[in-house]
């Protein structure tokens, strides 16, 4: 069976799961200091992310490529749906309701890994030229780019649209396209920036002149509080006051790295840094070798991207250089769907890098 090949254990990339257990380690024991309740349903999520990292992995997915663009309409259509049959929470209508069942999904998170596919595949079948993606090629990449970010945007959820369409045209930039329409496209945001705002939603509108104005929000004070109370090396559970006395808001998700700043100090924040730096790196350097390899190389940017994105973006909101948005730290935050998105990545990923073997040697024959 080829379950049990050698070249499987050679093929699969363990600095993967290196970088990013220490990550699961420390987020479960932060959580756990902060919420018994939470951190026993973070084992549920463990349990499901794993079971979805297994799915993914042991899929023959190459030879299932011709399914992606199904995949990818099917996606189109449950994003769609959520405006006829969505449930609102907070103000935002972003969840379906599993028919017979209480529980909920979210149709932009099943989208984030299709989405990747997809471009992966046209890429693949349509590869670029030494100059790059002609404007005739690149409009259609961005119908595919910008479907999703334009019914995304209408939940609202402008921080999701917007990290998938910087994903999107991020993996567009690594992989090729001529340099003049990049130019053409800076032109046209800064002209347009104006306009773009405008039509803001009056809360995202609040969020950026909370950001730009003197005075930090309440929630951005005490993570600055919580972040300098931490010192160098931390304080104990007890002296960690932000967290302990319940000043420090969503201490188990958005401000998660104020909370780790609070207990392990610099040292234990540099600690994360560098192991999603070092992750961000290792997936980079990944598409530098995989070559002609579009599908996986597409993969690896995308999820180097996101995690850049993700972990740039709480960071930054954290120290109060960026607007507060609902954006988590990924395998650091508490939450199941961002949780579960990541393993799928990953999974998906694995997959493309271990069983490799298995196309070209297929094809030598």
């Amino acid at each position: 069976m080829i379950i049990f090949d050698r070249r499987i254990v050679s093929h699969f990339d363990f600095i993967q799961p290196l970088l990013i257990l220490p990550i699961i380690i420390l987020s479960h024991f932060l959580i756990s200091e902060a919420n018994q309740t939470l951190a026993l349903k973070q084992y549920i999520y463990f349990g499901v992310g794993f079971l979805v990292f297994l799915f993914f992995f042991l899929i023959p997915i190459r030879k299932m490529l011709w399914l992606v663009p199904f995949a990818y309409w099917i996606g189109i259509i449950l994003l769609l749906s959520v405006d006829i049959f969505g449930i609102s929470k907070l103000g935002a209508k972003r969840w379906l309701e599993i028919p017979f069942t209480h529980f909920t999904i979210q149709p932009s998170e099943i989208m984030k890994p299709i989405f990747l596919l997809m471009l992966g595949y046209l890429i693949a079948k349509n590869p670029p030229s030494q100059d790059g993606y002609s404007l005739k090629e690149f409009i259609k990449l961005s119908f595919f780019i910008l479907l999703p970010f334009v019914l995304i945007l209408k939940e609202p959820d402008l921080g999701t649209a917007l990290v998938m369409m910087m994903t999107g045209y991020a993996v567009l930039f690594v992989i090729g396209v001529n340099k003049k329409i990049w130019i053409s496209i800076a032109l046209t945001l800064c002209v347009s920036s104006p306009v773009i705002y405008e039509n803001l939603h009056d809360y995202q509108k609040k969020r950026i002149i909370d950001f730009i104005s003197k005075e930090p929000s309440y929630q951005v004070k005490q993570s600055i509080i919580a972040i300098g109370n931490g010192g160098i090396s931390g304080k104990s559970k007890d002296e960690a006051t932000q967290s302990h006395f319940k000043f420090l808001p969503i201490a188990t998700s958005d401000f998660i790295f104020a909370y780790n700043s609070e207990r392990f100090g610099f040292a234990g924040n540099l600690f994360v840094m560098i192991l999603y730096l070092c992750l961000i790196m290792h997936l980079f350097s990944l598409s530098i070798t995989l070559k002609k390899d579009y599908i996986t190389r597409v993969m690896a940017i995308g999820i180097g991207v996101l995690i850049f994105v993700y972990s740039h973006v709480n960071i930054a909101m954290n120290i109060g250089l960026s607007p507060v948005v609902g954006i988590p730290l990924p395998f650091f935050s508490y939450g199941g769907s961002s949780f579960i998105t990541f393993m799928c990545f990953f999974g998906i990923l694995q997959n493309l890098l271990t069983f490799k073997f298995r196309d070209e040697y297929k094809t030598k024959g």
